[in-house]
């Protein structure tokens, strides 16, 4: 391991995230009326960006100048590390902001007050950074706008990676960019479209910021001021959830912004291969994805579903529904005309398949955007939400989980296990679009799968000690580490994570790197071996 290497990487991420908080600290500045220069350059929402632009720019400059002529390299080892250590640093140096607004508006200078408060803030930016979309703000709308465009363009950053940003800007950042890419790309496969890999990472960034563009436009036409509208296009394109409003997409009563973010939270799940490739003409490519069209038929088929159970069944009664755990739980005639506004919202057919629609998409994709209250949906759907979680988007998208390819792949090596139970003799592959995956590759997919799990169940028994409900303490667990953001029950879309104890949160902390990166990415460097 090439340590010097790992630390030049480090340092090329810290200087490209102190030039991208520049616009947030833009919006801080003019977001303060009635001040002077001096005070809005002291004011903690503003104070909070210049430290931490500073303190990123300097450190990763004064690193590159330190160890300059250090060799470049040339195994996984390094490139695995500058990944999982610089999606570290990041959230350190990025929650500094968080940190000075907490700490000048409540926090408490004790040891304690300190320790909470940059726990809390390196819980949103993790969150941010790692698309989760997990908040601690209880009161989401009180919080200055500077801090809420950056909380929320940390997502845009870490949907398509900040490795592959740091890539376009620095083609040649002195180390073997493929592992860093292999790394940080989310899905087992991480094709080229050109043989430069920084060729790569500016079409991805281009197709991502085209998107993006499309969808600020449109949610601006249909009634969003230019900040909300760019602040949801991110956490939508990222696959993130963080919305600028306390009760998510549902504060906007508008058809044509819900149907809007449903359709490009659906696209940002899909591999950005297939977006550049059909950008180019070439639609065939859609009905040749056999992961795509898996995906397609996952959210057709569960919208569907879940649209034919509300119909049927309706939502259980306040009663029933108030036995499900909530940290703080509203008195009991705010929580019967909770029930009952969410009732009338799938009042109808349409209603319910607009609802379906959006929540299935928000949670396949991770992107955790709420348009109702699922918590207080019939039990059928909540488990139905739940194993969702766990699909996630296509390889390649900006969606978390453990992918589409995967679950497919999966679901064919247990089909060939049945048949060679009968047939032991039988050579049969496991084959995707008739093309055969080599076994060593279908052993690392079911590797992961049981990893995967095995974390899951780990992590949800550790966040017993924590939290006194089961169904919280695993569902904040599967929320974290799948990067959905909200789970169920005391987690819920109505819910936030500002309640767990500390130790709790850098459990969850951890699983957001993990599910981001791929488990294996950051799990590699847990080895002593690697470092030797």
């Amino acid at each position: 391991m090439r340590k010097r290497t790992v630390l030049f990487g480090v340092a090329r991420l810290l200087q490209v995230m102190g030039l991208a908080m520049l616009p947030s600290a833009v919006i801080a500045w003019f977001d303060a009326p009635g001040l002077t220069g001096a005070e809005r350059f002291w004011a903690p929402e503003f104070m909070g960006f210049w430290i931490a632009i500073l303190a990123s720019l300097l450190v990763g400059s004064i690193t590159i100048v330190l160890i300059r002529n250090s060799a470049p390299a040339q195994t996984v080892r390094e490139g695995f590390a500058i990944v999982t250590l610089g999606w570290i640093v990041l959230a350190l140096f990025g929650a500094i902001p968080l940190l000075v607004w907490f700490l000048a508006n409540g926090g408490s200078a004790s040891v304690a007050g300190v320790t909470r408060a940059l726990t809390d803030s390196v819980f949103e930016i993790m969150s941010g950074f790692t698309t989760t979309g997990s908040t601690i703000l209880t009161d989401i709308e009180a919080v200055p706008r500077g801090l809420l465009f950056w909380r929320s363009f940390t997502h845009w950053l870490g949907g398509m990676g900040i490795v592959t940003l740091a890539l376009v800007i620095f083609p040649a950042m002195g180390v073997s960019g493929y592992h860093m890419f292999k790394g940080e790309v989310p899905g087992p496969t991480t094709e080229r479209l050109q043989p430069r890999l920084a060729e790569t990472a500016t079409i991805l960034w281009g197709v991502y910021a085209l998107l993006s563009l499309a969808e600020t436009l449109l949610l601006m036409i249909g009634g969003m001021d230019w900040f909300d509208a760019l602040c949801h296009t991110f956490g939508t394109m990222a696959t993130g959830g963080f919305s600028t409003k306390n009760l998510s997409v549902g504060h906007f009563d508008s058809e044509f912004i819900h149907w809007v973010i449903v359709v490009f939270m659906f696209l940002a799940g899909v591999n950005f291969l297939l977006h550049y490739n059909v950008l180019r003409g070439n639609t065939r490519v859609l009905r040749a994805d056999r992961e795509f069209r898996f995906y397609v038929l996952v959210v057709v088929g569960a919208t569907l579903l879940a649209t034919l159970v509300l119909q049927l069944e309706g939502l259980p009664s306040a009663e029933y529904s108030r036995t499900h755990f909530r940290n703080n739980p509203a008195p009991y005639e705010d929580f019967v005309a909770h029930v009952h506004a969410e009732t009338e919202k799938v009042d109808s057919f349409y209603g319910s398949l607009r609802q379906a629609a959006f929540q299935v998409v928000a949670i396949t994709t991770t992107t955790g955007f709420g348009s109702a209250d699922f918590d207080v949906w019939p039990t059928t759907l909540r488990l139905l939400l739940l194993v969702l979680m766990f699909f996630g988007g296509c390889a390649g998208s900006t969606g978390g989980g453990m992918k589409m390819i995967r679950i497919l792949i999966n679901m064919k090596a247990a089909s060939r296990e049945i048949i060679k139970m009968a047939r032991p003799r039988i050579i049969r592959p496991v084959k995707i679009g008739g093309v055969p995956i080599e076994d060593a590759r279908v052993g690392n997919i079911v590797s992961f799968f049981i990893l995967f799990l095995s974390l899951s169940v780990f992590s949800g028994l550790l966040m017993t000690f924590f939290v006194p409900d089961l169904i919280t303490a695993y569902t904040s667990v599967v929320a974290c580490l799948a990067n959905i953001g909200p789970g169920l029950a005391g987690v819920g879309s109505t819910e936030n994570f500002a309640w767990i104890p500390i130790p709790g949160k850098w459990i969850l902390i951890f699983n957001m790197l993990l599910g981001r990166l791929e488990i294996f990415t950051v799990l590699v460097l847990l080895r002593a071996s690697i470092w030797r």
